[in-house]
């Protein structure tokens, strides 16, 4: 049986998703759990990998075993060897044919920034910060040159393990409710680094830094040293896959309703 699981997880403890040797990544965990619940080694493919200290909202993973046991019981089960930061949200029986990265139709994410002439305190790691004011609509106006199809090596880490920086970015949604900002990102795929990256230009266009049209500029300049620095990790959500409706996965889980 194929099965699908929804996790989501605080990040900062935890050197991002990917497996590592120092067993300190969430994969690392998930697995370890996942295995003394079913008593065999198991081992999972993801949706999105995430770096260091970026959280998850609704990252999915599937892995193939042959115990027969209830969805409820896989999330009890699991999420009883996990540590408190992270804990699956639900569970699914899928067709053979699902892949939860090759089947996903488009990833989301989220980024939360806290404009603040003082520092986050209580929620240090959860949140971005700015301590100057951010202008709106110049932020906008400048998101509109990467919507599409495009070349995102400006916006690539020199890191990257992606064979194509051509992706489709589908949606940047930005929004304010008091002093908190939100940024919604929309990608068939994203490249590493690549909303943190774009969310720094943003940032610098927000504080009249930069005129919107500069975004253009390094988008057509497919040069990592043309945009601006990379921004913090500590507000980055990734909200999960989109699937296409036939295979019945959850869209979203509790936890998207805590952001603010």
């Amino acid at each position: 049986m194929r099965l699908a699981l929804g996790i989501s997880y605080n990040g900062q403890a935890y050197q991002g998703w990917q497996s590592q040797l120092s067993g300190q990544t969430v994969q690392d965990q998930f697995e370890l759990a996942l295995s003394k619940f079913s008593a065999h080694k198991v081992s999972t493919l993801c949706a999105g990998r995430t770096d260091a200290g970026v959280h998850g909202l609704m990252q999915v993973a599937h892995f193939d075993t042959r115990l027969d046991r209830s969805p409820a019981a896989w999330v009890r089960g699991t999420n009883s060897f996990l540590p408190r930061d992270i804990a699956v949200q639900w569970a699914q029986p899928v067709p053979d044919e699902f892949h939860c990265r090759a089947s996903a139709l488009s990833r989301r994410y989220a980024y939360i920034l806290l404009e603040s002439p003082v520092r986050p305190s209580i929620e240090a790691g959860r949140v971005g910060w700015v301590f100057q004011a951010l202008d709106l609509d110049a932020m906008r106006q400048a998101a509109l040159h990467l919507l599409g199809e495009h070349d995102f090596t400006s916006f690539r880490a020199s890191a990257c393990q992606a064979l194509s920086p051509v992706k489709t970015l589908q949606r940047i949604d930005i929004s304010r409710r008091g002093a908190y900002w939100r940024f919604d990102f929309e990608a068939n795929a994203f490249l590493h680094h690549m909303i943190r990256n774009i969310l720094g230009c943003l940032i610098a266009v927000g504080q009249h830094k930069r005129p919107p049209d500069w975004l253009r500029e390094v988008l057509l300049a497919r040069d990592r040293d043309a945009a601006a620095p990379t921004f913090s990790a500590a507000g980055l959500y990734f909200l999960g896959p989109r699937y296409a409706a036939h295979w019945g996965l959850p869209d979203r889980t509790p936890a998207f309703d805590g952001l603010p």
